[in-house]
């Protein structure tokens, strides 16, 4: 446990992952947030054991230790999930994606058959191309909105954004928390404040830059176009997380997520920030474990 490995998909692309928890539990897949890694799972390692849950965090093509992959979709990431699983040996799994991970989650609901996928959790998720091209940068903070901009009509400069962020994450770690500290509300501040999860979140984002940043401009390009999917469609149960002041992904973004998605149960936690995967993670995972049928 808590150590590295690998799969190899079906066109010979390698998928790293990390695992913690009960390693005779059910499986959860973790989808990661940006700039973040399959490292990202030991901060749930906790609150796994406790549930009984086999939690397993992987990193998306060109991140971390995962091979490039030419062509990204969303649907391609689901088969993904399921070539993981099948590797790991699970018939029926659950998946879990916090900030830029849940929208590869909501993908997993999308695509993969329901009799497999028995759990789906999207927290804080970065949903800004469910409903159309950068749907809610009106609701957004000027940095995020910008870097949607980029991302859709200036590309030269949304790379020279996270490789600026790339340099901060890996090379300056204190710089790197102490300005993440100063863009979220006080319940996230606290949570940072614990110098093991600074240092845990830190290294799973250092480890986002592994192969450098072009993984990770790739994978937030996707989140900020129209999704090939509509979550309107999604009719199986979904979990939404939020927390009601988040500063990173505003809360009107998963609240009306959640009012379209016909499948979706709402989790809005009075005052939690952006940082609610942690502070609410026995919630969170406590519903997997129950829905997985957990000991």
């Amino acid at each position: 446990m808590d150590t590295t490995a690998s799969v190899q998909t079906r066109d010979g692309r390698t998928l790293a992952y990390l695992e913690v928890g009960d390693p005779g539990g059910p499986l959860v897949l973790h989808n990661h947030g940006g700039p973040s890694s399959r490292l990202e799972a030991r901060l749930f390692a906790a609150a796994a054991v406790r549930h009984g849950l086999r939690f397993v965090g992987v990193d998306r093509p060109g991140i971390g230790r995962s091979s490039p992959q030419k062509e990204r979709t969303y649907s391609g990431w689901a088969d993904d999930l399921v070539v993981i699983a099948d590797a790991l040996g699970h018939r029926e799994f659950g998946v879990t994606g916090w900030s830029e991970g849940g929208p590869w989650a909501l993908a997993a609901a999308a695509y993969v058959d329901p009799e497999r996928l028995r759990h789906v959790s999207s927290i804080a998720g970065g949903s800004y191309g469910a409903f159309g091209d950068n749907w809610a940068a009106a609701h957004m903070s000027k940095i995020d909105a910008l870097g949607g901009f980029l991302a859709l009509h200036f590309e030269p400069g949304f790379r020279l954004m996270y490789a600026a962020l790339g340099i901060t994450a890996e090379h300056f770690r204190g710089t790197y928390a102490k300005q993440l500290r100063q863009a979220v509300n006080p319940y996230d501040a606290a949570l940072l404040a614990v110098p093991e999860v600074e240092a845990a979140f830190c290294e799973s984002s250092a480890e986002c830059f592994a192969q450098g940043s072009d993984g990770l401009v790739r994978d937030a390009e996707m989140l900020y176009r129209r999704w090939a999917f509509d979550v309107g469609a999604i009719e199986r149960t979904v979990h939404m997380w939020h927390g009601d002041d988040d500063t990173l992904v505003p809360p009107f973004i998963n609240r009306t997520v959640a009012e379209r998605m016909p499948g979706a149960v709402g989790h809005e936690v009075k005052g939690a920030g952006h940082f609610v995967a942690l502070g609410a993670a026995d919630g969170i995972l406590g519903i997997a474990a129950k829905e997985l049928g957990a000991r």
